[in-house]
């Protein structure tokens, strides 16, 4: 399993991005499709589990609180044209064209694009380059943490094991309209998983929010308390196991068998352990099987923090 999975937020179209996005690649195929009952007054959510060139992503539909945006995009790399242009016609119908399909000095034939469901797809021709990864995910770093992107590597390289810093290029002078800017271009590793990142060179608002974030998934209670000390910065980003480091990126740091331990036993255990996670910050393991076992509850109050939840997420939207 990867230590590292992308997850993405949608209002209804979880299942039908999922799909569509599995007939574009070869390797893919729906794993499972799952529902979480949440009780009032948060409505059900559908998380759809999927692959996209043999590589895991996560979905869910929990309605409108966040919408995704080119802060983080989706980079595929190809060694013809032809593929290039095939995955453009199908992500640009209905979608929105940030860079158009052409020649550009770093790439012979290249596009950014924004599909029907909103998720950002940068599209490049690698010729003579190997293919490790087809999918890559891309951090664009601007607004307040334009110029910060070198510095979150770095960061990142930190906290994951077997992580590697790659190339990092930077910014000549002039190139870019922003003055904060400093790395136009920059390949990492994070416990495998390859990514790229890149100040943005013009002065646009994308923000990093919880429309995409970082599933990382955990081995036992003493990895998830790492990492939470390590990606949580914003105290009000708490919830769920979800947190937000301080560059802005959210993490969902769980335990590896999260999708067991909200989904398996009784309709009356799945919702008592659904109902446990929902108080909770921080994924806390003994709380959750005792509460499986009907032993005990969350000390904390379940409605105040529902309450809490949604707070959270309007003021996100």
């Amino acid at each position: 399993m990867q230590k590292i999975v992308p997850h993405l937020w949608y209002d209804k179209e979880a299942k039908e991005a999922a799909l569509f996005y599995i007939n574009l690649f070869e390797q893919s195929k729906l794993v499972y499709t799952k529902v979480i009952k949440n009780p009032p007054p948060l409505s059900a959510a559908e998380i759809v589990s999927f692959e996209l060139a043999g590589q895991q992503f996560i979905a869910i539909s929990a309605g409108p609180n966040f919408k995704l945006n080119p802060a983080i995009s989706l980079m595929v790399t190809f060694s013809t044209p032809e593929e290039v242009d095939k995955l453009w016609e199908a992500l640009s119908e209905g979608g929105t064209e940030l860079m158009s399909l052409g020649e550009y000095p770093f790439s012979k034939r290249y596009a950014w694009v924004q599909d029907r469901y909103g998720l950002s797809w940068q599209l490049m021709l690698a010729e003579g380059e190997k293919v490790v990864q087809k999918i890559t995910p891309c951090l664009l770093f601007s607004d307040g943490v334009c110029g910060k992107a070198e510095e979150a590597i770095k960061y990142y390289a930190e906290v994951f094991e077997n992580s590697e810093i790659g190339r990092i290029s930077r910014y000549g002078e002039g190139e870019a309209a922003s003055l904060k800017v400093k790395v136009n271009y920059a390949d990492f590793r994070l416990d495998g998983l390859a990514f790229y990142s890149m100040d943005n060179g013009y002065d646009v608002d994308y923000t990093f929010n919880e429309a995409f974030s970082f599933i990382v998934n955990c081995k036992d209670q003493k990895e998830i308390d790492y990492f939470w000390e390590k990606l949580s910065a914003v105290p009000e980003a708490e919830s769920c196991g979800w947190c937000k480091d301080q560059f802005g990126v959210s993490w969902q740091v769980l335990p590896l068998n999260w999708e067991e331990i909200l989904f398996s036993g009784s309709e009356e255990q799945v919702q008592r352990v659904n109902e446990a996670v929902l108080e909770m910050k921080k994924f806390d393991l003994e709380v959750l099987e005792k509460v499986r076992l009907g032993e005990s509850g969350c000390k904390n109050d379940r409605s105040s923090h529902v309450e809490t939840v949604v707070k959270i997420t309007r003021e996100s939207s």
